[in-house]
């Protein structure tokens, strides 16, 4: 009899490859930039991103986890029709909340860029990247409908799809500009990331079109919940995970943000405080979070199997997938602590020609350990319904960071925030795997 592959483990391994061709093509994408638009050009790209987590955590973040949630439910009920529906809502609630978002953004890049940012040249950089949440909101909710129907193979290619877009798209601006005897910019990186968008939402409508014009696979299934009534389930799911999403983005944002200002309360110039941002953002995290793409992958498949095992009363596969969940991830983690350790100031040096980043790689090397097991335990505890406890333990992480940013890095320098990364991550594992003891111990 022909053996197949577990759900969670297939889709796990098809995102797996999915992203780690992505982030390959990303991570050899960001040494040209650190090429082309140079280290303080990072700075400034990187700076925009906080903002554009805040509005990615009001518009999609609580949508897409619940189309991937209500999905999985319905489907796994035979409502094969009222998963469908779902996806509809879903798109009505996130794009009803982009579209506007965008406007505000747009009309308020000045005012965001001078004000809360301190950075003037991230006005038409924050104008320009009002374009990608509209499309954003619509390609995450139409990926959420794939995971929770555990077919991941359409988000994986829209992720590699999206890459390939922007990357090609800033090559050949790039070589034009070359041509023309002009240098690149920041905005330049931003209109690839809107084309990056674009492309990756069309692809994601193409497919999921080809499904609503097939009615054959919508036939009726047992009583379906009410459109009004799935509508106010999900939003009961969605809202407090936007609430938690938003708070958390807008103290990430506070961070990003109160950093290179407290580098230059150490005496670093506003210059070199960008240079060092984009270093560690830019650069130095790049090697880190690369592992990560495994961890992700079964993070974004294990929320939609906790969810069906808790639905089912299954708690002893539930205790099994928590504990091969730690069992993988800290030898994982273990093992790039070991290689980043060794080789991190040969790669820093070497891709990015900056011996500073080799020095961080080195020093953020310790946190592999827990911030690749963070990762899917909160993914677990969504799953169970736990976005509270999630959401708590996060903010823990986050104030320790935003307070070491201000103790230690005018004290310190980046060192100070490097030991905030440590301990924040450290303390977070801790309470993730203290919630999800009942778990670990059965």
């Amino acid at each position: 009899m022909k053996k197949t592959l577990h759900p969670l483990i297939s889709g796990t391994l098809l995102l797996t490859a999915a992203g780690l061709t992505t982030r390959l093509i990303g991570f050899f994408y960001k040494i040209f930039l650190s090429r082309t638009i140079g280290a303080e050009g990072i700075g400034i790209y990187q700076m925009i991103f906080p903002i554009y987590g805040v509005c990615y955590a009001l518009t999609t973040s609580g949508a897409e986890i619940a189309v991937s949630r209500f999905v999985s439910r319905e489907n796994g009920a035979g409502r094969r029709r009222s998963a469908r529906l779902v996806l509809t809502i879903g798109l009505g609630l996130s794009l009803g909340l982009a579209i506007p978002t965008a406007f505000l953004l747009y009309a308020n890049a000045a005012f965001l860029a001078r004000h809360i940012l301190q950075e003037t040249q991230t006005v038409q950089l924050l104008q320009i990247m009002a374009l990608t949440i509209p499309f954003g909101a619509c390609h995450s909710c139409i990926c959420g409908y794939y995971y929770g129907c555990k077919k991941p193979a359409v988000p994986a290619a829209a992720q590699l799809f999206e890459q390939l877009s922007r990357v090609s798209a800033v090559f050949l601006i790039y070589r034009v500009s070359s041509e023309q005897g002009r240098s690149l910019s920041p905005l330049t990186a931003v209109v690839g990331l809107v084309i990056g968008e674009f492309a990756s939402m069309l692809f994601c409508v193409f497919f999921v079109s080809g499904e609503y014009a097939s009615p054959g696979k919508w036939a009726d299934g047992p009583a379906a919940p009410s459109p009004l009534s799935l509508a106010r389930q999900m939003c009961s799911l969605a809202l407090p995970v936007t609430g938690n999403r938003l708070c958390m983005n807008l103290l990430a944002s506070a961070e990003s943000i109160l950093l290179p200002l407290c580098l230059q309360q150490y005496g670093l110039s506003a210059e070199q405080a960008l240079s060092v941002y984009g270093t560690l953002s830019g650069m130095a995290l790049s090697f880190i979070l690369f592992p990560s793409v495994l961890t992700g992958a079964l993070s974004v498949m294990l929320l939609p199997s906790v969810s069906e095992s808790q639905a089912a009363g299954e708690n002893a596969k539930l205790s099994r997938t928590v504990r091969k969940t730690v069992s993988f991830c800290l030898p994982l983690g273990i093992c790039f602590t070991v290689l980043f350790l060794l080789f991190g100031r040969f790669l820093g040096s070497f891709f990015f020609r900056s011996s500073l980043a080799g020095d961080f790689i080195i020093t953020l090397a310790w946190i592999c350990p827990f911030l690749y097991l963070n990762h899917t335990l909160h993914s677990i505890l969504n799953g169970l319904g736990r976005t509270g406890t999630g959401f708590f333990n996060n903010l823990i992480g986050i104030l320790i960071r935003i307070l070491f940013v201000l103790g230690c890095v005018p004290r310190f320098g980046i060192q100070g925030y490097l030991w905030g990364l440590l301990t924040g991550q450290l303390i977070v594992c801790g309470m993730n795997l203290e919630a999800l003891k009942e778990y670990l111990h059965n």
